[in-house]
């Protein structure tokens, strides 16, 4: 369903302009509008869902962490099913909850710390020799007590309150506290929304070391940190790139124009290839280079259609793959049959619809990803350097709690 309060198609840009000035529920309703016409792709599904997820913490009312977990993992469920081949959302999702409960859990270890540095506090600093015995002590079921509401208010302080999700640790003053953890999480958000903005550039700071002087890159339909990483390794090395295209182009475009260009003019030359002619040039080329959209706990790549070609080409010829991929697109969850269902882009730029016997006699389905199982990709160049599988399941598990690890954000 389209936003109500919008007359307008929004796009992502003021979106995120109106998200302080707008209603929650109609933000929430704009970015899935957005996603359902694919009007936000690529690195900025993440920036966007990490915007969304800080707007449900610091305008929600929640009484508890339960609550809050519950508001973050409803909206992720929302977003995640107007674009179900964006497993990233997810990622964000799973490290927003994991904030919460991490804050959540050094607020109630302050808590408890204070109340043991005050209980210290109130003992006596030297032990006090009674002469008389004291009084026995009554237990609070044999004593008659008056029904005055003093009497009731303190029989009621001595039940303790029910604490509800195990793996949500909460104090009984955790009421108080509640401001204080909106900002914390609000500042963790926006760390994340850090990392996911700085991540390219990371990834490109270890272009120079991985691309070396005289090398043949293969590039297969560059992502924008493709680029960018190329675009760096450009600016150190002299080597010669082959840009991989399997769409079709337009009469007279030049596929990859604006990156040849860049490239050109630092000295690197750029090669424009054909799927189709792979196999030719694989045995001059050194290394693959491949962008990610998800990286899954196994080690498989949720990444653009027909780099699969590319990848099996360079095993054939013993070349290396590398796979970019920033952290926040580690997915901890193995690959299901659901990979297989990547999204369909348009076809009309391999069928010309004008020929209305082809339309009718022809059924065209483009498909714009595809999953490149893990036996396939030597090494990981992440925003915290090059990983190899082995190591994938220790960066997941830093960066995700255990009890988020099976989150599912699709319906049965």
């Amino acid at each position: 369903m389209a936003p109500s309060q919008m007359s307008y198609a929004p796009t992502l840009g003021k979106l995120l302009k109106s998200l302080n000035t707008q209603p929650l529920e109609a933000s929430i309703e704009a970015l899935v509008y957005l996603l359902k016409r694919r009007q936000v792709k690529g690195d900025d599904i993440p920036n966007a869902t990490a915007h969304m997820l800080l707007q449900v913490v610091a305008k929600s009312k929640w009484q508890n962490v339960d609550q809050l977990l519950a508001k973050v993992s409803n909206t992720g469920l929302r977003l995640a099913q107007a674009a179900p081949t964006e497993q990233v959302i997810g990622n964000v999702v799973r490290r927003v909850m994991g904030l919460i409960r991490d804050e959540a859990s050094e607020d109630r270890n302050a808590d408890e710390m204070g109340d043991s540095v005050s209980d210290l506090s109130q003992l006596p600093t030297t032990p006090t020799i009674s002469t008389r015995p004291g009084p026995t002590p009554l237990r609070a079921a044999t004593l008659p007590m008056s029904k005055s509401m003093f009497n009731l208010l303190c029989v009621s302080e001595t039940v303790q309150s029910p604490v509800t999700g195990a793996s949500t640790p909460m104090s009984q003053g955790a009421s108080a506290n509640m401001h204080a953890l909106r900002s914390e999480v609000i500042d963790g958000i926006e760390e994340i929304m850090d990392e996911i903005s700085q991540a390219d550039d990371q990834i490109a700071g270890f272009a120079d070391i991985q691309i070396h002087p005289g090398d043949y890159v293969l590039a297969y339909l560059p992502s924008p940190t493709v680029e960018r990483f190329l675009i760096k390794a450009a600016a150190k090395r002299r080597f010669t790139v082959f840009l991989a295209s399997a769409e079709r182009q337009k009469p007279g475009e030049a596929p990859h124009a604006a990156l040849r260009k860049k490239l050109n003019g630092l000295g690197v030359n750029a090669i424009s290839l054909a799927s189709n002619g792979l196999m030719a040039y694989m045995p001059r080329v050194n290394k693959v280079v491949i962008g990610a959209k998800a990286v899954y706990a196994n080690g498989g790549v949720s990444t653009e259609s027909g780099c699969s070609i590319a990848a099996r080409a360079a095993q054939e010829y013993s070349k290396p793959v590398i796979v970019l991929s920033g952290v926040y697109k580690f997915c901890p969850v193995d690959p299901s049959d659901e990979v297989t269902e990547f999204e369909q882009g348009d076809s009309s730029t391999y069928v010309d619809y004008a020929d209305g016997e082809a339309v009718d006699a022809l059924e065209v389905e483009n498909i714009v990803g595809e999953y490149l199982p893990p036996q396939y990709v030597d090494v990981y160049l992440t925003n915290l350097g090059p990983q190899t599988r082995d190591h994938l399941a220790t960066i997941m598990a830093d960066h995700y709690k255990s009890e988020d690890m099976g989150l599912s954000l699709h319906l049965p």
